[in-house]
């Protein structure tokens, strides 16, 4: 940190008061106003007298600008628009019954928002003043005004000590989010600020708080870095630099400190009394500020020259405590480069001909006649500059020069792969996320800069306590069920990647283990089940053991890199990612493996996937049954997975097409949780969110509905015509939901009521089947085909239900109908019937 002693000099702007300055966007004037009638605009660079503008409203109380005009707002409630380029009074935009409080122009300079005493906000077209949002709701009268970069939304800040953020696309604005808690209340015309700053970015704003630092927070509400401790006074003014890499800051402790955003370090401060409001200069190193007393100082070479370097990189990110642009998160498909990338080795581009034409004239954007002619057509005749400077030749255009021979070798065409990811987690949300959600309780974990702090919370709290510890490792995964907690972190420059197994009960003085990876390895998924631990690798490594630390199996998988892995009792499921398909993305395949008996289910086989569409979760249905949850919201179920090669993807439930979504009535997602109880559990998402949150969400469940085709006929308004399709649906799911039942007890050592479970689910389908024949026998006598077809499916071998289906068809005088029936029994009760 460096402390400037170097003071430059004030200049006597206006009378002692409130006074506000601003730049116009491209830099080349400042505008100052104070509590006289007089505006002064300053020329960046001269040394001159500023342009006086005489004859305004007195006791101004905010300015903003464009290039072209700046307005001022003022305590009589008038808001008045004057030209930069005449310096004269333009037109009176607005006016209010009480004092102005704030002004903002949006970034394209079409929009101005006005904030005065009264509880309304108005954002008003300057190019029509007619054309008028308004902000009704406010509590409390608004004190500052911001818009986003984008110009999408407006953060006010009240006198009641809340920050509202407001979505301005729409003719009426509405509330996206209010944040209370953190500014303090303070009066309109207090000189201490309570301003919401928009990084550069956009992707979250600063606040000053009551405790003197400044909190960053995101736009989905959460706590982000804070700059701390470097004022003994209340703050009065706060801005971001132009690109976001430094903050400035002043307040009542007679201090101007600049920050590093990436660091939250002072790096340089200042000493000058009563600064109420500055402004960086948008491109150059020059700073400006204001006082209560009137004066104005204009600082050149503000910044060090090692600060100053600052200024010149590239827009930089807010400071975020877990930075999701440098994160990998879920199971998002990570589309890497296509095409061939320029090496060193490479023919440099075409460099301009010295005392060219293009040189004379210039670049085609510099006349101001650029836009004279039109390619409106497509005809050609307005050709754009090509990558080399030049106006374009088509015979040219794509010329990069000779390729060497070995290039296709040495920088080759890469595909897009699935990434790995830990089912049930989340990414970084503040400084909290959820290792994982499941039916058993959720894991998260919280970071504390120096360290991590984990909660394990369970549902059912008569059979488990819940318990928290501190996590000096850092573990990025866990799992949990009903006999313990699983957890990995990934490696650092001291330590390897380690996982750690902690069970719930042990009749032992110590039961949990460690094992540390090799060196060079990362743990990329793990997996938990009442016999086994499965860890995967950045190797392409399958490590299995105990649940007391034995190693057990090691591995190399097929398909790689490895995606994520689940288990359930012996069984382990592993994916990664296959051959390259023809749209240049990696097939997802799938093996399942019986630990125990060291036998493979399925080997290799392909994840069912639609184009563009990446696995949101994998695990398995409390009956064992691997289940797979899409980014489309289609919950399948994998079908005969017992038998290898008979194996198939099977639809459960499609989350677009449930009642509660139809018409549009709702904006909601779902994160998959389980499959029990012939019931998909889930986590509603409102609105936008891809990621459930804190405070511990609800679960919600949903009845299974496979997408049949005959969906679409169906006719609320006419329970005759849904009918069908109703029972056609019941049909195949129960169907569907029997022969998983029957791969189970075949393939286990089932019990009685397994066995009994599955006579009763054979006699609810041969139901379902009387009632469609029901259906088919009341829709006329040309159904009596589809109607027969409907009873040869019944697995009936007592006959009792084909005596009910003859009974059916004679009901509706089906005699034809009846007649088959009974010939079909007969041939069942003889045993002729071929299967």
């Amino acid at each position: 940190m460096t402390s400037v002693t170097q003071r430059v000099r004030g200049r006597p702007a206006h009378p002692n008061g409130p006074t506000f300055l601003t730049y116009t966007p491209d830099g080349t004037k400042l505008i100052t106003a104070g509590s006289n009638n007089v505006i002064r605009v300053y020329s960046t660079g001269s040394d001159g007298e500023p342009t006086n503008i005489d004859d305004c409203q007195e006791n101004n109380t905010a300015v903003a600008a464009s290039n072209d005009i700046f307005i001022t707002g003022s305590e009589d409630g008038s808001v008045t628009v004057y030209s930069l380029e005449t310096y004269l009074y333009e037109r009176l935009l607005t006016r209010c019954t009480l004092p102005i409080r704030d002004l903002a122009l949006s970034p394209d300079g079409i929009w101005a928002a006005v904030a005065s005493d009264e509880l309304e906000i108005k954002i008003i077209d300057i190019r029509d003043m007619n054309n008028v949002l308004r902000i009704r709701d406010l509590p409390k009268p608004p004190k500052h005004l911001s818009f986003h970069p984008s110009g999408s939304h407006l953060a006010v800040s009240c006198t009641d000590g809340a920050v509202y953020i407001y979505s301005i696309t729409t003719e009426d604005p509405n509330l996206s989010n209010k944040f209370d808690g953190y500014i303090r209340r303070l009066e309109p015309d207090d000189e201490r600020s309570s301003k919401a700053i928009w990084h550069p970015d956009g992707r979250a704003f600063a606040v000053p708080m009551a405790t003197r630092d400044v909190q960053v927070i995101s736009r989905d509400g959460e706590k982000q870095r804070a700059f701390l401790g470097g004022h003994m006074g209340d703050i009065t003014a706060l801005a971001w630099s132009p690109n976001g890499a430094m903050l400035a800051t002043s307040a009542s402790d007679r201090k101007i400190l600049i920050w590093e955003t990436k660091t939250q370090k002072v790096i340089a401060r200042y000493d000058y009394t009563g600064v109420i409001n500055f402004a960086w200069h948008p491109r150059e190193n020059i700073f400006s500020f204001v006082t209560s007393e009137g004066e104005l100082f204009i600082y050149p070479s503000f910044l060090s020259p090692d600060n100053a370097q600052l200024l010149q990189n590239p827009l930089q990110p807010a400071p975020f405590i877990h930075d999701p642009l440098s994160e990998t998160s879920g199971s998002a498909r990570k589309t890497l480069t296509n095409g061939l990338k320029r090496t060193p080795n490479d023919p440099p581009k075409r460099q301009g001909t010295p005392n060219s034409l293009d040189d004379i004239l210039g670049p085609e954007s510099a006349g101001e006649e650029d836009d004279f002619v039109e390619d409106d057509d497509g005809a050609g005749y307005s050709d754009e500059i090509n990558r080399y400077g030049k106006r374009s030749y088509d015979l040219l255009n794509d010329y990069e020069g000779p390729v060497p021979k070995r290039r296709a070798t040495q920088q080759s065409w890469e595909p897009s792969i699935h990434e790995s990811f830990q089912p049930g987690s989340t990414p970084w949300r503040g400084n909290r996320r959820y290792l994982c959600l499941n039916l058993t309780g959720f894991v998260w974990t919280v970071d504390q800069d120096t360290h991590h702090t984990v909660t394990v919370e369970f549902y059912d709290r008569e059979f488990h306590r819940d318990f928290h510890f501190t996590d000096p490792y850092l573990y990025d995964k866990a799992c949990l069920n009903e006999h313990g907690t699983l957890f990995s972190c990934p490696p650092t420059t001291e330590n390897p990647a380690m996982a750690f197994y902690r069970p719930h009960e042990t009749w032992t003085s110590r039961a949990d283990w460690r094992t540390h990876l090799p060196a060079g390895e990362d743990v990329t998924a793990i997996s938990l089940s009442d016999s086994y631990v499965a860890v995967m690798t950045s190797t392409n490594y399958v490590r299995i053991f105990t649940l007391f630390g034995l190693p057990v199996k090691v591995y190399r998988q097929k398909s790689s890199p490895t995606v994520t892995c689940a288990s359930w009792r012996d069984y382990i499921l592993t994916l990664g990612n296959g051959p390259v398909g023809g749209d240049g993305c990696t097939s997802l395949l799938y093996s399942i493996e019986n630990v125990k008996r060291d036998e493979v289910c399925q080997s290799e086989d392909v994840v069912a996937l639609p184009d563009n569409t990446q696995v949101q979760s994998v695990f398995f249905s409390d009956q064992g049954d691997p289940c797979l949850y899409d980014s489309t919201g289609v919950l399948l179920i994998l079908q005969h997975w017992r038998t290898p090669g008979q194996a198939r993807w099977v639809p459960l439930l499609d989350t677009k097409t449930l009642e509660r979504l139809a018409g549009g009535r709702k904006e909601e997602s779902y994160w998959p949780v389980a499959v029990a109880q012939d019931k998909f559990h889930c986590i509603i998402l409102k609105g936008g969110d891809q990621y459930p949150y804190f405070p511990k969400p609800l679960l919600s469940e949903f009845d299974f509905r496979i997408p049949c085709t005959t969906a679409a006929t169906e006719d609320p308004s006419n329970p005759a015509t849904s009918e069908g399709p109703r029972l056609e649906e019941s049909f195949v799911r129960s169907s569907l939901m029997l022969s998983l039942l029957e791969d189970l007890v075949q393939a286990t050592n089932a019990s009685h009521s397994q066995k009994s479970e599955l006579s009763r689910r054979e006699v609810d389908v041969d139901k379902l089947l009387l009632q469609l024949l029901n259906v088919e026998c009341r829709e006329g006598e040309e159904r009596g085909m589809k109607a027969l077809e409907v009873v040869s499916l019944m697995r009936d071998r007592s006959g009792k239900l084909l005596e009910a289906a003859g009974k059916v068809a004679g009901r509706y005088g089906r005699t034809v109908l009846q007649d088959k029936i009974s010939e079909l029994a007969e041939t069942r009760l003889m045993g002729m019937d071929e299967d």
